[in-house]
């Protein structure tokens, strides 16, 4: 049994089942860990989302900023940008469906000594409390009650809160946590996050860090992997592993090599093009 950490897929499935070959990866025996942003701005979102619900058990996803924005934009909350790809699942026989196999997902996954992500996490969490905080969202966005989590939806959009704090409630909270989770770069030493700033790590506006490098971080106890960041690549530290490399603006789509495998912490990539 093999078990492998996958990069932002956004849509591309030619490159995904490129990789998979690569890896040549069995359901019925290895595991897939998904970083999140799954869909959008690759041509083929619905294949990604078919073949993913295809694989059972054996392909566990984050929610990234992008897989949510589908979400979104599905219950009427937003319309869709010029460069969205999505379509494709928008207008399919069996959108519901795969709509609601994304709702399901988790917003982060804890596989020791592991902690997955879709971008970060902030620096007063520990892997307890961040486990916790994702679980808070997890249970509005898997609620049995459309009204609630189409009120989540039509709600989550926005900046503000920009820091946690433990008093915070209703829609702020939960507004902190996803942003945290899934489109966090920089934060300063007291974790109040930016949400502009897409350049690498060294691009840092004034007074931040890139949220991993912050002075006394609680979840260093754990190795956190993410996506998210494509302009910062490939990372692999103690404490951190990063693999957006870019498969959807003709980078790489990466898988990191986990467990069960003679290849364990070895890196596959296949070049992404839109064939």
């Amino acid at each position: 049994m093999s078990i492998f950490l996958i990069g932002d897929v956004q849509g591309c499935d030619a490159a995904l089942g490129r990789l998979l070959s690569e890896i040549a990866f069995s359901p019925s025996r290895d595991t897939l860990y998904f970083l999140g942003d799954l869909v959008n701005r690759g041509p083929d979102s619905a294949k990604v989302l078919r073949r993913l619900m295809g694989y059972g058990a054996s392909a566990q996803c984050v929610l990234g900023n992008h897989d949510l924005h589908l979400l979104v934009v599905s219950v009427g909350a937003q319309t869709m940008g010029r460069r969205d790809t999505l379509t494709g699942v928008l207008d399919a026989l069996d959108r519901d469906a795969m709509l609601d196999w994304l709702r399901h997902q988790r917003m982060a996954i804890l596989r020791p000594p592991y902690l997955m992500v879709h971008a970060g996490v902030l620096p007063q969490w520990t892997a307890a409390q961040t486990l916790a905080l994702a679980a808070e969202v997890e249970a509005v966005l898997h609620s049995a009650h459309r009204a609630e989590w189409h009120g989540f939806l039509h709600q989550l959009y926005g900046d503000t809160p920009d820091h946690w704090d433990a008093t915070l409630t209703g829609i702020d909270r939960l507004r902190v946590v996803v942003n945290a989770l899934t489109r966090l770069r920089f934060c300063t030493d007291e974790g109040q996050m930016e949400f502009e700033a897409t350049g690498g790590i060294h691009t840092a506006p004034l007074g931040y860090l890139p949220w991993f490098d912050v002075p006394g971080r609680q979840s260093r106890d754990v190795c956190i992997a993410f996506g998210h960041w494509s302009t910062l690549g490939w990372q692999d530290r103690s404490d951190v592993i990063a693999l957006d490399t870019g498969c959807v603006w003709g980078g790489a789509l990466s898988a990191f090599a986990l467990d069960g495998s003679l290849q364990r912490g070895k890196v596959f990539c296949v070049t992404c093009h839109h064939d």
